[in-house]
């Protein structure tokens, strides 16, 4: 490694998580070596607070802050508050960690446009955590009137287990399987995509085939596969967006 490197400050990973945290492992796992170099987590955020992916990152080496925000607990705790609020809290606590990269890695909610926006830096966060109980970090700058908007875009992206424009939106890795064991479709795959306000239709950043066959099960065949070919790209894609936006050797 360089000396220029060596100065550098690491290049920073957030990710969202709903479940067993799996993707997120294959990240943690890569992070420091040559899949993944100069590179640490800085968030992991779930919205179910049993997620087994907290734990995960609570034991690494080192441990990797976390954070849990649910939708109906955050709406319970803010009356009157809308699924738009809630999203811009999650967007707080993304902001706040200052990553270069925010990883989708199984977060079962769709993110709205008003988040997207806030990490493209269009939209302003209010300082004041009563106003739309949002924030802001480093790459977000406050103004003149209290607003905290990010200086620079923080990419989002997004694993998601069909090919694109295959099977769109929840239980894809399901309704793929049955769909080619039916003989509607002949080949299936995963994608890791851009994320847009249209769900799973961002512009894809690495498309992979998985290998599948007629009479096989689902539970014991498929989808192993399937999980293993995730673990690659998903660190294959982190590394592509992060190679675009903090080259090493550049701040």
């Amino acid at each position: 490694m360089s000396t220029e490197t060596t100065r550098d400050p690491p290049r920073r990973i957030a990710v969202l998580i709903s479940g067993s945290g799996t993707n997120l492992q294959a990240l943690i796992d890569a992070c420091n070596t040559p899949r993944l170099p100069h590179t640490h987590i800085v968030l992991v955020l779930s919205n179910r607070k049993a997620a087994y992916g907290l734990t995960r990152a609570a034991t690494a080496d080192p441990p990797i802050p976390t954070a849990y925000i649910g939708l109906q607990p955050f709406l319970r705790a803010n009356p009157g508050a809308t699924r738009a609020e809630y999203d811009l809290a999650v967007a707080k606590e993304v902001v706040k960690a200052r990553p270069d990269v925010l990883v989708l890695a199984g977060w079962m909610h769709i993110v709205s446009e008003g988040f997207l926006e806030v990490m493209r830096g269009v939209r302003a966060l209010p300082s004041s955590p009563e106003s739309e109980r949002a924030s802001g970090g480093e790459d977000a700058d406050e103004d003149g009137e209290g607003e905290l908007h990010v200086t620079r875009e923080i990419p989002v992206i997004n694993i998601h287990p069909a090919l694109p424009g295959q099977f769109d939106g929840a239980n894809a890795l399901e309704r793929g399987f049955e769909a080619f064991q039916r003989g509607e479709v002949d080949k299936l795959g995963v994608m890791v995509h851009r994320v847009v306000a249209e769900v799973d239709r961002g512009a894809p950043l690495i498309v992979r085939a998985v290998e599948v066959h007629k009479g096989e099960d689902l539970k014991n065949d498929y989808e192993p596969r399937m999980h293993q070919t995730e673990w690659e790209i998903i660190v294959e894609a982190t590394k592509l967006v992060l190679d675009e936006v903090r080259p090493i050797g550049n701040r």
